[in-house]
């Protein structure tokens, strides 16, 4: 298998998308930027699964993104984040 696009620490966003079939990526976290904060394990793509598909198989990468850069009324402390799995072909580097 490929070697994954992103590594740990690196800023990438999250793709702003909404394709007619199933995908899981939550509409608060598209287009948000976050950082890398582990490269995951490789799992059928759902966008395809829903079909009976699913291979290649597609990384997944845990994304790190501040809370309070999510939603403008959050209430929290400045350090918490928000910790998500998102598929490769979501991401993309920012700059």
């Amino acid at each position: 298998m490929n070697e994954p696009v992103f590594h740990v620490g690196q800023r990438v966003r999250i793709a702003d998308r909404t394709p007619p079939v199933h995908h899981r990526v939550p509409s608060y976290a598209k287009g948000q930027v976050g950082v890398i904060e582990r490269v995951c394990g490789l799992h059928g793509e759902p966008e395809k699964f829903i079909r009976g598909d699913g291979k290649p198989p597609q990384r997944i990468y845990r994304v790190r993104i501040p809370q309070p850069e999510l939603w403008t009324s959050y209430e929290g402390t400045e350090g918490d984040k928000l910790e998500i799995e998102i598929f490769e072909h979501w991401l993309e580097a920012a700059e």
